[in-house]
Order: C-alpha cells, then sequence, then structure tokens
C-alpha cells in the first residue's frame, strides 16, 4: 500500500460510512481476508464463488466459482492473485479439506488433505509459506505450500482457533474452555510455552487474533461475546457483547493500529469500540 495509515479518533470513526457496495454473489459471505501489502480482499460466499477485489478503487477484479468443493474459509498467501481455501463438500470422500488456489487462471495448485471435517480456521504465517488449519475434528494442523504432505498436528479439545502473531514466530490455539496456549513456531513439537485461561466463558472459541503491535489478542466466542487480552500475560483488558446471530459466528478485528475493535453483528449493524476507553460507535 502507497498511502499513509490516517491516525484513528472517535471523531474519525464516527464520520464513518459505507463507501461502496457489492451484491452480486448469492447467500452469506463465509469469510474474507485483506492482503497483507497491497490494497486486495477476497472473500468466499454461500454460493461456492471466490471473489476478488481492489478495495482502493472499489472493483470487482476476478470471480472463480468452486461447485464441487465448495468455499468456507479462505485467506491470501504471500502472492496477491494466490489463496488458500477450505472445502464446504466431500470431505470423507475425498479428503481434500483444503485447496491452493491461483485466481489468475482459475487453477487448483495444490490439494491438502488430512482434515475428516469442516477447517473453521486458517491462517497464513506471515514471514514464509507455511499455515495452519484447524477443524471440528478437533485438529489443528500444519502445513507448507510447497508439498502436499501436513507438516505437523496437534489434537486438541473442540473446536480449535487459530492465529500467527505479526512476526511470525509465534503462534496462539484457542479451544473450548477459555483456554489460549502459545506455540514458538519453530519448536511446536514440545508443546506449548505458555497456557492463558479466559476466566467467566466457557463457550467454543470462533476466531483469534493479534493486533498488529503484537501486545494484544482478540477473542470471540459462539455466545457473542469478544474479549481483548494482554498478549503477553493473558490479562483481560476489557469485553463486549453483540446481538446473536443464529448460525453465523460473530467476528471481529483490530484496527492497523490496534487503538480499535470492530465486529458485525447478527441484526445488521457494524460496531466499533475504543480499546482505551471502551466507547462504542455504531454503524448500518
Amino acid at each position: 500500500m502507497t498511502s499513509s495509515l490516517t491516525e484513528l479518533d472517535d471523531d474519525l470513526v464516527r464520520c464513518m460510512s459505507i463507501g461502496a457496495v457489492f451484491s452480486e454473489f448469492g447467500g452469506k459471505i463465509h469469510s474474507i481476508d485483506f492482503h497483507r501489502k497491497d490494497d486486495l480482499l477476497v472473500t468466499a460466499s454461500e454460493d461456492d464463488s471466490v471473489r476478488l477485489y481492489d478495495i482502493a478503487n472499489a472493483k470487482l477484479l476476478k470471480t472463480t466459482s468452486h461447485k464441487k468443493h465448495g468455499t468456507d474459509r479462505i485467506c491470501f498467501t504471500h502472492h496477491p492473485s494466490s489463496v488458500i481455501c477450505s472445502s464446504k463438500y466431500n470431505l470423507e470422500s475425498t479428503g481434500e479439506s483444503l485447496r491452493y488456489l491461483s485466481m489468475y487462471d482459475n487453477r487448483c495448485i495444490r490439494y491438502f488433505k488430512g482434515h475428516t471435517q469442516r477447517v473453521v480456521s486458517l491462517c497464513m504465517s506471515p514471514i514464509n509459506d507455511s499455515f495452519m488449519s484447524g477443524s471440528l475434528d478437533h485438529s489443528v494442523r500444519i502445513w507448507d505450500l510447497r508439498v502436499n504432505a501436513c507438516q505437523g498436528i496437534l489434537r486438541l479439545r473442540g473446536r480449535p482457533a487459530v492465529a500467527y502473531d505479526q512476526q511470525g514466530l509465534v503462534f496462539a490455539v484457542a479451544m473450548e474452555g477459555g483456554a489460549i496456549k502459545l506455540f514458538d513456531s519453530r519448536s511446536y513439537d514440545k508443546g506449548p510455552f505458555d497456557t492463558f485461561l479466559v476466566g467467566g466463558d466457557t463457550a467454543e472459541v470462533c476466531d483469534i487474533k493479534f493486533s498488529n503491535d503484537g501486545k494484544s489478542m482478540l477473542l470471540t466466542t459462539t455466545n457473542n461475546n469478544i474479549y481483548i487480552l494482554d498478549a503477553y500475560g493473558g490479562e483481560k483488558r476489557c469485553g463486549f457483547s453483540l446481538e446473536a446471530s443464529p448460525g453465523t459466528p460473530i467476528e471481529a478485528t483490530f484496527t492497523p493500529d490496534g487503538k480499535y475493535m470492530v465486529a458485525g453483528s447478527g441484526g445488521g449493524t457494524m460496531h466499533a469500540w475504543s480499546i482505551e476507553t471502551k466507547n462504542e460507535n455504531k454503524w448500518i
């Protein structure tokens, strides 16, 4: 990205509004991901399509259809026209739970087999070709884009969520009961070097993210609660609750400066909270 980031404050956040609407897809959008360096957004939709957008110019660049495997979780690789997408269909018969796709020529570069149930969490390493997937088969798998074989497996309880920190040196695995385990990416086979417990909420985890500065973690649960945690000690800094969204997990994210948390809700409203002051803003 060539433009500089504007420092956010409550007045600027309150002034934000919808800049463009894209409605050519059918059904719900299962997941979205922004490219780390380029002004690109990719979406995976209920109509089994993947769409690539230029967000600087609010333009749809490419649409690909995936009727055989379906589309669910999605994330960019380091290349702006390549993505990893999880499958919805034929998991038991084909085992092809993840695909490495080229948006440029609508080609599947590689299949990754191993998960026996739906992938619910997907994350690309910021520093190399490694990526992680968490599945309802109660496992987290570590992969390398360059080879088909799984590089490592972590067996867990419940629904897992995974995330790398922004330096790619540490990854977090969250699971039911409010447990978050931190692993060294270079020696994860030795087990977690730290474990946090988020007290008071035993719901399954939908999502986990690190802030860009690595100081905070964001945890979203299936009962529509969002928590901001200190990434070093695991202390709960603040928590927020949203309207219920039956059948649709809530997802939230940090703003690039780490000062605000943004999330959608079951009522169709976008929310933004100041992490420091806890002030809330809403957009329709």
